[in-house]
């Protein structure tokens, strides 16, 4: 399976990532990506970007070293409510948001029922693309509810390389990835690959998440990320 396109990286505008944009733009084009998401963590996690950050993205260039640059956010789900961190007329301007649950941004309770109901929310919001490496099980989800809502609603699930490492801080992700992957096959949700790069040379690393895919013989018509038309076109009609 070949991918085009990485949805998940990060700047040092983040406040824990090590390279600029410009850096991570020259790393997909050394990659042979055809596009890169810069989705910077915003004002609930620490170091996170001002709201500011994302609204002078407009004057980035739609492409950088021959790759298609799409500004985006990864926004924090702070409460079993699904408030996001950035308001939504500002995600509204963004071309691909991603929600997450984080340990230290995320308040309330952390009962599968709880989390389950905040991702339901948050991806009936028209300007959330993808939920991010919803598998963590520090936030369990109950995989079939977010495999049905995903592909209701035209949201994409992540499958992140950062937690399939060896060394990866995110409880059983491997077993929670392969159930969700089960899942989205039964219910046909769309699932994006990402690398969640925080340095210039993780960008279109997605050595682990291709060894998953293949291992559990996850169909290639839903990986959004094997054509960049084919994930422009998911991101539209959501």
């Amino acid at each position: 399976m070949y991918l085009v396109a990485d949805t998940h990286t990060h700047t040092i505008a983040s406040g824990h990532a090590y390279s600029t944009l410009g850096d991570m733009a020259r790393a997909a084009a050394d990659k042979g990506l055809t596009a890169i998401a810069i989705t910077d963590h915003g004002p609930a996690m620490p170091g996170g970007a001002h709201n500011f950050h994302f609204l002078n993205s407009r004057v980035w260039p739609e492409t950088l070293y021959g790759v298609r640059v799409l500004k985006g956010a990864e926004v924090d789900i702070i409460d079993g409510n699904g408030k996001l961190d950035l308001p939504e007329d500002l995600l509204g301007q963004l071309d691909l948001n991603i929600a997450s649950t984080h340990p230290p941004t995320y308040i309330g309770s952390v009962e599968r029922a709880d989390i389950t109901r905040a991702l339901l929310r948050v991806m009936e919001t028209s300007a959330i693309h993808v939920i991010g490496h919803p598998d963590d099980s520090r936030f369990p989800v109950d995989f079939s509810e977010l495999a049905r809502a995903a592909a209701d609603t035209g949201t994409l699930l992540e499958v992140n390389n950062n937690s399939l490492r060896p060394d990866a801080f995110r409880e059983n992700a491997r077993d929670n990835c392969v159930e969700m992957l089960s899942q989205c096959e039964k219910y046909g949700a769309m699932v994006t690959v990402s690398s969640d790069a925080h340095i210039d040379k993780d960008v279109g690393n997605f050595v682990y998440a291709l060894e998953l895919l293949t291992e559990t013989g996850f169909p290639e018509k839903l990986v959004a990320t094997t054509s960049l038309e084919k994930l422009l076109n998911i991101i539209r009609q959501k």
